[in-house]
């Protein structure tokens, strides 16, 4: 096992997070929040060890990884970077223990979303912006940042990046993955910067319009106010709902859009079918709103922007309406699962990963009907090849097994059945809170949970954060026998 190149990939993440640092400390310094202490302590002590790690165990390492490296490597670096994060919330006084920082800290750089902070209202302004940085950054990867500073590309880089973005289909060792990767970031901060522009422009506040844009590109839904988006207005909201629905787009493509090649969208199947699956959402919302509550303008923007916010994983909430139908309570529970698209920041199954499921069990009954007959899965015009197919089929079975177990072990713990299935889909589809939780009888409360139950939550987050094989391959023996 290449040691030597994990310290160096992992010691060079830290101080990239601790850099990441300095702005939180200027916010901190310009509002007189009082947290700057705090950041500033943990800045130093994850670049510390950062130098350490990389300067001195990392020394002389070969900059190359294999395929079974790959596998320890994404989740290793997924654990130590979160709870490296969880420093500047145990400084900063903002949390009672070490497990309610960690905890904060996997919601952060998972993109869930879920919080243990009880008064956001009166949160330091530099924490918060630190939280919004953490999602930000986990939002595209961090596995990017270790694909760029590798010397030599070959098959474990790439299964890097698969692990990644979970839900893409063949593995493709493209020669230039490195300028892959600087365009998806190009990408991704363009969105960012733009968002950003259109809440300042619109008179919110330096702290409100950063945090919520870097929130809502990466899909997290941390937000700044302990009532969600209540406060911002209708332009902000709508500006909000697009960047939102955007971001559970798959980054590619939407480089290809930007570059002008708009009939690259439509002719991508899972594109289609993530427009049409948002579309009739909102219809079914809209509807079942207005035969509750009447006919209203705001029904309408609730629910584009209800849809969008669950779709895309983001879990951003508002004041909802006054009446809220069992049938939208359904339509975007099933949108939990669900999920956005394969190569985006969103979580959730992937919409490619049910196509390609959905077409073999066509597949399956065609045979039976006609024995002899030849027939492929095909997405795009290319054919899915069978292994992949019963890939797709494991990560299902061990997604929807998790849910299942994290819910009964969060029952053991004195939850209640209704708070453990939602909590437990709610951390491993990185939905964090959504008002349709609670309109299901479930109360998305963590702060008092115990321990144990919010370390499940967190092992749930890093589940739907990363490749589900690629973390349940490390405790099978069979891994770790010499080859």
């Amino acid at each position: 096992m290449n040691l030597r190149l994990l310290y160096r990939i992992l010691g060079m993440l830290l101080v990239i997070m601790a850099v990441s640092m300095t702005l939180p400390i200027v916010v901190s310094l310009r509002f007189g929040d009082g947290s700057q202490f705090g950041l500033g302590l943990s800045a130093l002590v994850i670049f510390a060890a950062g130098l350490f790690l990389r300067n001195f165990l990392g020394t002389r390492a070969t900059k190359e990884l294999n395929v079974r490296e790959s596998y320890w490597f994404t989740v290793i670096i997924w654990i130590a970077v979160p709870l490296a994060g969880a420093l500047p919330y145990l400084f900063t006084g903002s949390v009672r223990t070490f497990t309610d920082a960690a905890f904060e800290s996997f919601s952060g750089f998972t993109t869930t979303g879920s919080s243990v902070l009880v008064n956001l209202d009166h949160a330091p302004e530099g924490l918060l912006v630190w939280r919004s940085i953490s999602q930000w950054i986990g939002g595209v990867g961090l596995i990017l940042f270790v694909v760029a500073l590798l010397r030599r590309l070959n098959e474990g880089s790439a299964r890097l990046v698969e692990a990644e973005f979970s839900g893409t289909l063949q593995r493709r060792l493209h020669p230039r993955m490195k300028r892959n990767v600087l365009l998806m970031w190009m990408v991704y901060s363009g969105l960012t910067a733009t968002l950003f522009i259109l809440l300042f422009a619109d008179g919110n506040g330096f702290v409100d319009s950063f945090c919520t844009a870097l929130s809502t590109v990466s899909t997290g839904g941390f937000m700044t106010h302990s009532e969600g988006l209540a406060g911002f207005s209708a332009f902000s909201m709508a500006s909000i709902t697009v960047f939102m629905f955007l971001s559970g787009i798959n980054l590619a493509l939407l480089f290809g859009c930007i570059r002008g090649r708009w009939k690259s969208f439509w002719r991508d199947e899972e594109a289609r079918r993530y427009m049409a699956i948002y579309l009739i959402s909102v219809a079914f919302c809209f509807v079942a709103f207005s035969i509750a509550g009447g006919l209203s303008k705001r029904s309408l923007s609730f629910s584009f922007f209800h849809v969008a916010s669950t779709i895309s994983t983001c879990g951003f909430y508002t004041d909802a309406p006054s009446v809220w139908p069992t049938t939208v309570s359904v339509v975007t529970f099933l949108l939990v699962f669900v999920g956005a698209s394969a190569g985006s920041t969103g979580g959730g199954l992937k919409i490619k990963r049910l196509m390609i499921m959905a077409r073999h069990v066509r597949n399956y009954f065609i045979r039976m009907i006609h024995p002899h007959a030849v027939i492929s899965v095909k997405v795009d015009d290319k054919v899915i090849d069978e292994q992949y197919v019963g890939r797709i089929f494991s990560f299902v079975f061990l997604y929807l097994l998790l849910v299942v177990v994290g819910a009964f072990v969060m029952s053991l713990c004195g939850v209640s059945i209704p708070n453990s299935f939602c909590m437990s889909a709610a951390n491993i589809g990185n939905l964090g809170p959504s008002p349709v939780f609670s309109n299901l009888g479930a109360s998305l409360d963590y702060v008092d949970l115990p321990n144990v139950a919010k370390w499940v939550l967190m092992l749930l987050m890093l589940a739907g954060r990363i490749e589900i094989l690629a973390l349940v391959s490390l405790f099978i023996p069979a891994y770790w026998k010499k080859r």
